[in-house]
């Protein structure tokens, strides 16, 4: 491995869901000890009673995926990866704060260590997003937690160094649970933020705070042109701990968010949407609160990643230890869901979409919740036909 100098500092749920609802309820054993990135505490929402998921990989669209194949080995924790336009990928190590350039053919050169994180729990370096202009400003973006609050910092990456870090957001909540994490670029040009509550409930629902969010900003972190609120970043909320950001091929924002003892989701993003937390886990008869478009139990999914592909989305599970897809109808809604890679691979974090349309899989098995295995954590390339 090659070490570049040290860093600078600086709508409805699936059908098979609704009609398979009302099954026993979660055990209230589920802690987060047991239980993935969810907190501990017994369920909450309009449901007591764990939705239960669509059939595993034996379903109609099962043979999406090709084999899958080891990329990279002995990592720790990555948690993001976001494409170069050559193709090779910038990764984030969660909990040693390093940041990692990896080539398709499998070469990883370690950039260097982030300055000023401060990894704690859930917390540490999380997301990475690549400028869409990348070829004439050289910039990158990183999520991370420092001492006291969760920041984004852009930094010029060039010739395998990070330079000029500017803090274009700080004063995200903090803490050792929910801190959300992800960025990613959308359609439209600007940074979405994904945001947790740190478990401070009130939060999500509060305007005034930039936790439990989805935010949008230029690249300077100031509030885009067209958000919902005058002023503010926010472009959705009501979210408990969102770990998933993904486009469709026609522009649609879809976020998977961690439950906390009954349901998991994915949501279909609208502009100025509350999400409902913490009034709903799941989904509920309030028309004030945006339903899910698909529920899992907490124990088969705890999703994390979120990718796009030749019409599903792609969700890796930490509790549940599989990747599932999503097929998408032409509304944006899903069709049921299928699982892939069920314990086979151990937790999965991550999952990106490559520009030959194949998925990058991170592992999660050294995160403090998993039991690596020899060569964890990795990174996989699975083909999407």
């Amino acid at each position: 491995m090659r070490t570049a100098p040290p860093l600078t500092r600086s709508a409805v749920v699936a059908a098979a869901v609704i009609l398979l609802g009302a099954c026993s309820a979660a055990p209230a054993e589920q802690t987060a000890a047991d239980h993935g990135e969810h907190a501990a505490g017994s369920g909450h929402g309009e449901h007591a009673a764990a939705a239960t998921p669509a059939p595993s990989a034996s379903g109609s669209v099962s043979n999406a995926l090709g084999q899958p194949r080891d990329l990279a080995l002995n990592l720790e924790v990555p948690w993001a990866i976001a494409f170069l336009p050559d193709g090779d990928a910038l990764v984030t190590e969660r909990d040693s704060a390093r940041l990692l350039r990896v080539s398709p053919e499998g070469e990883v050169t370690a950039i260097g260590t982030v300055e000023g994180v401060a990894p704690e729990g859930e917390g540490g370096l999380m997301g990475v997003a690549v400028s869409p202009k990348y070829a004439t400003d050289r910039s990158i973006f990183l999520y991370f937690t420092a001492s006291n609050d969760n920041r984004v910092v852009r930094y010029r990456f060039d010739n395998n160094r990070l330079s000029g870090p500017k803090v274009i957001i700080d004063g995200i909540p903090s803490g050792t649970i929910h801190n959300g994490g992800r960025i990613a670029f959308g359609p439209d040009g600007y940074l979405y933020i994904a945001t947790g509550e740190v478990g401070d409930r009130p939060m999500a629902q509060d305007l005034k705070s930039l936790g439990g969010k989805i935010l949008r900003v230029t690249a300077d972190g100031r509030p885009a042109p067209g958000n919902p609120f005058p002023g503010s970043r926010v472009w959705s909320y009501g979210h408990r701990n969102v770990q998933g950001l993904a486009w469709d091929d026609r522009g649609r924002l879809y976020a998977s968010e961690f439950g906390q003892v009954t349901y998991d989701e994915i949501n279909l993003i609208r502009k100025g949407g509350n999400y409902g937390w913490p009034e709903v886990e799941g989904t509920g008869k309030d028309k004030r609160y945006i339903n899910p478009i698909v529920t899992w139990r907490t124990f088969d999914a705890s999703p994390s990643g979120l990718a796009y592909s030749r019409g599903s989305l792609w969700v890796a599970a930490l509790r549940g230890e599989r990747l599932w897809q999503v097929p998408l109808k032409a509304d944006g809604t899903a069709k049921a869901p299928v699982a892939h890679f069920v314990r086979q691979f151990g937790r999965l974090r991550s999952v990106t979409t490559a520009a030959d349309g194949s998925l990058w899989v991170g592992t999660s098995n050294k995160d403090g919740r998993g039991s690596p295995r020899s060569g964890d954590d990795r990174l996989l390339v699975v083909p999407v036909r």
